[in-house]
């Protein structure tokens, strides 16, 4: 079973009343962006400016990426995949749900550890979640979830792996690992660096340095069986655009470069 994603509440100038003139295209049904579960606020921030732009109307279905690509693999009604990491998306494309020329990686992220916000000891390496006040350590499940592939990836890289794993918790995704901590049911959990933002109850113990651990990224494709692919790719050039750039950077991710073809 997979966990079931989640609508956001951004089914914009749709399922939602909002104020001001009607976007083009107003009457027809919301294009709908399938988006990895750390997206889930700065999408809803993404779809307002969409909106605002005057270009349609969006709705977001969030959920863990593996969730997500399963269904578009099984022909679930989207139009627009954005997920947190390359395998889910390469799961979709090897069912020949994507567009493949539309595939291109808009953002990147940093993996850190954090611990309670009022025990916070900073860690002078991940080598440090061997020691005994670390008993339990949220990740999300790391044969699927993206940061707990990329959890794993890392510790492996530094012979920590087997050390850690019978102290592992594993989640469905990486907001119920920041949870974890949250409730006290974790004494540490990897996460990105844009879900601390979201709680003050933790607070970050370490970051993988950039270039220690798998390369995060955040790659973007048109679905197949989309109905509106005019807009569909007109959402993908968005994403890639000035106005989206600051709404990401703000929230704290980290746009990459657009391909050359596409600025």
């Amino acid at each position: 079973m997979f966990p079931r994603p989640a609508w956001l509440a951004i089914c914009l100038g749709g399922l939602l009343a909002c104020g001001g003139a009607p976007p083009p295209e107003s009457g027809g049904p919301p294009l709908v962006v399938s988006a990895a579960m750390s997206l889930r606020l700065v999408m809803l921030d993404i779809g307002r400016a969409w909106e605002a732009s005057g270009a349609g109307r969006a709705a977001f279905n969030v959920g863990p990426s593996n969730s997500l690509a399963r269904q578009i693999a099984e022909g679930g009604p989207v139009d627009v995949f954005v997920s947190a990491d390359e395998a889910q998306m390469d799961l979709a494309a090897q069912a020949g749900a994507l567009i493949d020329e539309t595939r291109v990686d808009v953002l990147g992220n940093s993996l850190v550890v954090i611990v309670p916000a009022e025990r916070l000891r900073p860690l002078a390496s991940a080598r440090d979640l061997a020691g005994e006040e670390f008993r339990r350590i949220a990740v999300g499940d790391p044969e699927a979830v993206p940061v707990g592939v990329y959890a794993r990836g890392y510790l492996e890289s530094i012979g920590l792996w087997e050390a850690l794993r019978p102290r592992l918790l594993t989640v469905v995704s990486v907001r119920s690992a920041l949870g974890a901590v949250e409730s006290g049911g974790a004494d540490a959990a990897f996460v990105y660096r844009t879900d601390v933002r979201l709680s003050s109850h933790v607070a970050v113990a370490f970051e993988v340095p950039e270039g220690a651990g798998p390369a995060i990224r955040y790659p973007a494709a048109v679905v197949r069986s989309t109905r509106q692919p005019d807009a569909a790719r007109r959402f993908l050039a968005f994403l890639q655009g000035d106005e989206a750039r600051r709404i990401f950077e703000d929230q704290g991710f980290r746009v990459l470069p657009a391909p050359a073809a596409a600025r």
